[in-house]
């Protein structure tokens, strides 16, 4: 038989090529979904990642600042030419853009350190400590490790003030402001700037 016979004439339909046409369109449809969909997840945590390092990047300046705003006791640097040793611990991506900030700048004349530790790590030597949130969860034993020694603690956490904590980031309305807890430092012997408690966004005066 002519192949030709079997093609579709007036008043015939073949089911056949319509149903794959249409299965063809939804594919298409479904794959065009897909990469919108996959096109906006991507956008969506590039916004994210781009948010979370300008986070890190204004926490990272305030970290370096503060150390102009506190007055440590005689004798929590080894010799007048010793650097002022900020540790991070929970952030590496902080501890990246501090150590760009930090880079050939000194504090009251000292030149800064960024040490960037592991748990379990010593803190000896250091005059500034920052408790990420990915170490959340040794915050309380951290912070009570350290209690009464001359060491600037900055943390990020909820109820990290409360847990001993001299300095807390908070973000509000998308800035990055701090509260300051005042029991802490003068446990530690600690002097903190009246300029630093004046643009902080709580000052704590009892525990």
């Amino acid at each position: 038989m002519d192949p030709l016979s079997r093609a579709p004439g007036p008043g015939r339909t073949d089911s056949q090529p319509r149903s794959l046409l249409r299965a063809a369109a939804r594919a298409l449809g479904a794959c065009a979904l897909a990469a919108v969909v996959s096109a906006l997840a991507v956008d969506q945590s590039r916004a994210q990642s781009e948010a979370q390092t300008s986070e890190y990047r204004v926490k990272a300046a305030f970290l370096y600042k503060f150390g102009s705003y506190i007055e440590w006791p005689d004798g929590s640097f080894p010799r007048a030419d010793s650097p002022l040793v900020i540790g991070v611990i929970g952030a590496d991506a902080l501890a990246e853009e501090l150590a760009q900030i930090v880079a050939g700048r000194n504090v009251n004349g000292r030149p800064v350190s960024v040490r960037r530790l592991r748990a379990g790590d010593s803190l000896a030597g250091l005059q500034v400590l920052f408790i990420g949130r990915e170490d959340g969860g040794r915050l309380a034993g951290i912070l009570a490790s350290v209690k009464g020694r001359p060491l600037l603690t900055v943390t990020e956490s909820d109820q990290a003030l409360e847990l001993g904590s001299v300095i807390n980031f908070v973000v509000v309305d998308d800035k990055v402001r701090f509260d300051v807890a005042l029991v802490p430092a003068d446990l530690g012997s600690l002097k903190i700037s009246a300029r630093l408690l004046a643009v902080a966004r709580k000052v704590v005066k009892a525990s």
